[in-house]
């Protein structure tokens, strides 16, 4: 299935606005950020296990259990915090 996936803030100076990846059926938003690790350094970098990261699934907020449906959008970014 096709996934849009964008990223804001840092992820995005580092990996750019937006790509398309085809996604396995059955895959959740946790797989799909493990499938992105591995297309490049700056990819594993960017989305590493242990770096804090919000993610959206069609524009709301969700977790790593989250499933993918053909044609979703996936959004990746760093949590927000008030100043």
């Amino acid at each position: 299935m096709k996934v849009t996936v964008k990223y804001f803030a840092s992820i995005r100076e580092a990996l750019g606005p937006q790509e398309s990846i085809e996604a396995p059926e059955g895959s959740t938003v946790g797989s799909l950020r493990a499938l992105l690790q591995s297309r490049s350094g700056a990819h594993a970098e960017a989305l590493a296990p242990g770096r804090a990261l919000r993610a959206a699934l069609d524009q709301t907020l969700c977790d790593e259990s989250a499933p993918l449906r053909d044609g979703a959008e996936v959004a990746f970014f760093p949590p927000v915090t008030g100043g």
